[in-house]
């Protein structure tokens, strides 16, 4: 009897185990569908918008096609380049360059590996920042990097770290950023960062604490005070990590998804941007 109850024991132990290691293979090879959520675009879709602009496609080092838009105004005061979060797509920010076109700047976005029309998809947090690297170098053949200013929200706010950190533009510009993305799973799924090891099977970091104490130039931080997605609480922890000439600017019961549209948002920009 006691060697029946041992063998059982045994099984429900291997069980576990077995189901445990299974649980932490599906969440290492299927990581991307968790972090990233594309929106496709048809690659006959049509952008449409009041300013000028031109869809241009860049091909990557190993033949990935990523599509892009730059809005274009007279005399430009420089570039905006702008990296979007992970649930967008170039058709959801046509409208959203207005507000920096407005200031007098053109502006540069595109879409990742498997957003809009790109090709592709992404399988390494090093590839994106390489497609990223790849990108401000074409942009550098036309602007002076003295006046580009990165523009980066959510995830995109991560890359755009990333992408300052490793060159020299103007100014780093990032909405609703977290910590790291380590540090933003686990609170959002505090059960399972126990029982899962997240940050050894994890495949992206995006530390963008590690990425703004690398920037040289001035980091300016807008963050939404009722942000469920990214609570604004990461913002002050990435604001302990600053240089005198960084500043945070905290959105009054701003949620997430609506910055761009906060007026108080608009009017700190047209402070910094609209000289």
């Amino acid at each position: 009897m006691k060697r029946k109850k041992i063998k059982i024991f045994k099984i429900i132990s291997f069980s576990f185990i077995a189901l445990y290691l299974i649980n932490c293979a599906g969440f290492y090879f299927t990581q991307e569908k968790h972090f990233f959520t594309p929106t496709k675009l048809s690659v006959d879709h049509k952008f449409h918008s009041n300013r000028s602009f031109e869809e241009l496609n860049f091909r990557t080092t190993d033949g990935v096609t990523l599509n892009s838009l730059l809005f274009k105004v007279d005399n430009p005061k420089g570039l905006i380049f702008y990296l979007h979060g992970s649930g967008e797509s170039l058709a959801s920010l046509e409208k959203g360059s207005d507000i920096y076109t407005q200031l007098g700047y053109d502006v540069f976005m595109i879409d990742y590996r498997g957003f809009g029309k790109s090709g592709g998809n992404i399988t390494s947090e090093n590839q994106l920042y390489a497609d990223n690297q790849m990108l401000y170098d074409e942009l550098k053949k036309t602007y002076a990097e003295e006046d580009i200013i990165l523009v980066g929200y959510s995830l995109g706010a991560a890359m755009a770290a990333k992408l300052a950190s490793t060159n020299s533009p103007k100014l780093l510009i990032m909405k609703a950023p977290f910590y790291n993305l380590n540090e933003a799973i686990s609170k959002r799924v505090k059960l399972l960062s126990k029982l899962f090891p997240l940050n050894m099977l994890s495949k992206y970091s995006f530390n963008n604490n590690q990425f703004i104490q690398k920037c040289k130039m001035p980091v300016l931080i807008f963050h939404g005070t009722n942000d469920k997605t990214n609570p604004h609480s990461y913002s002050l922890q990435l604001q302990n990590l600053f240089k005198p000439k960084d500043k945070l600017i905290l959105l009054e019961g701003e949620g997430h998804d609506n910055i761009s549209n906060n007026p108080q948002f608009r009017k700190e920009l047209k402070i910094l941007l609209g000289k």
